[in-house]
């Protein structure tokens, strides 16, 4: 008998979403096959919280659960920084923890963090190549600005925005040029796994996934 996951999703800004939601989708779908049985993974449910809330995380696990009947909750918080001990010591772990101890009975105690270094960013410019077709370009990772360890970028948002720019510099301007925010969608549906396995930041949230079959009794 297929065994069905039903996995929620709560992210910091409305275009991280985009690239997100396949992403978290297809790494579940990839930890899948290390289990028993047969496991099919739902659509991705996003799960919206009011922005007053003070432990946002929280309330998304409380919502995910009583609207969605979530079985696992994935929490996006960009570490803004070279390394993620900030964000973990400072949100993610006091989330989770209050999470996990709290008597309410009607909520998601099976969390994941997704906490790419910097920003987001970074792990759209895992897989450069995808990145450059998406953009119609044959210019050089160098021309573009793209040529260090994505995870190495302190504003990696700015890195993308300004390849774009010099990608079409030199194209006819009746030729539309793509906004940053564009992107999201279609590399997220279409990067290669294995560049993405190359980001610690994305090995760590993959290990999680484990940890929340396991938690399932899943995975052993």
């Amino acid at each position: 008998m297929t065994k069905q996951v039903i996995i929620g999703l709560h992210t910091e800004g409305v275009t991280d979403k985009r690239f997100l939601e396949s992403v978290v989708k297809r790494t579940f779908e990839e930890v899948a096959f290390e289990c028993v049985g047969d496991i099919e993974i739902l659509d991705i449910q996003l799960i919206k919280v009011p922005k007053q809330e003070f432990i946002k995380e929280v309330k998304a696990a409380q919502i995910g659960y009583e609207k969605y009947g979530i079985m696992v909750l994935c929490v996006h918080a960009d570490s803004d920084s070279s390394t993620d001990k900030d964000v973990f010591e400072h949100k993610i772990l006091p989330a989770f923890e209050f999470a996990e101890i709290t008597e309410e009975e009607e909520i998601c105690k099976n969390l994941v963090a997704v906490v790419p270094i910097q920003m987001i960013e970074a792990w759209i410019l895992a897989d450069k190549e995808l990145f450059k077709e998406e953009l119609g370009t044959d210019k050089s990772d160098q021309d573009l600005g793209i040529n260090k360890k994505p995870e190495s970028l302190s504003d990696p948002k700015k890195t993308i925005e300004e390849a774009i720019k010099i990608a079409f510099s030199n194209l006819p301007k009746r030729r539309r040029k793509p906004t940053i925010g564009e992107l999201y969608g279609p590399i997220g549906q279409k990067i290669k796994m294995n560049k993405l396995e190359k980001l610690p930041s994305y090995l760590k949230f993959k290990e999680g996934v484990r940890d929340a079959f396991k938690k399932l009794n899943y995975l052993h």
